[in-house]
């Protein structure tokens, strides 16, 4: 029996919503987009990153590596688990940039933290230290852009994704 006569599905057949292309690429553009633009008020405006502005950076990397694996792969099954690991990843970032501004920023060291730690067992910090190099302490870091916090920027960033990929999900 066929679907379409009130029988069973065929096997494979997946009727669950899955984000389109569209959005992956929107996403990836997005993260990579927030990568260089943070090496941009670094290396020509002179705002060095924290461990926490590090670890933010890291994932919006792996938010667009999942995004754009969820670009490529054609099944949809696949693409809704790159929208779920890339909206849990989205709110790890938020969740690090809400940290920096009400904790990390308020201390006079944040070396030896938690964002400090995840990026060196990662070893980009070595390999890519014009990326991944914390240069400064959370404190230091604690500087605005255009009048808003540079963190909030980040976590504003973060929120889109996270919306964006988590309402494609329930799209029909």
């Amino acid at each position: 029996m066929s679907a379409a006569r009130g029988g069973r599905r065929s096997f494979g057949t997946d009727l669950r919503p899955s984000p389109g292309a569209g959005t992956f690429a929107f996403a990836a553009i997005l993260c990579f987009g927030a990568v260089a633009a943070a090496l941009f008020t670094q290396h020509r405006l002179g705002m060095q990153p924290c461990p926490w502005c590090v670890l933010q950076r890291l994932v919006f990397v792996a938010i667009g590596m999942v995004a754009l694996l969820g670009l490529v792969w054609g099944r949809p099954g696949g693409r809704r688990l790159a929208a779920i690991v890339a909206v849990l990843l989205a709110l790890g970032g938020f969740a690090a940039a809400m940290w920096q501004h009400f904790v990390a920023a308020a201390t006079a060291s944040c070396n030896l933290s938690l964002a400090d730690r995840i990026v060196a067992a990662t070893r980009l910090n070595e390999w890519l230290p014009d990326v991944f190099e914390a240069r400064a302490t959370c404190a230091d870091a604690a500087v605005s852009l255009v009048g808003v916090p540079y963190e909030f920027w980040s976590a504003t960033l973060f929120v889109v994704l996270a919306v964006t990929l988590g309402l494609a999900l329930r799209r029909r």
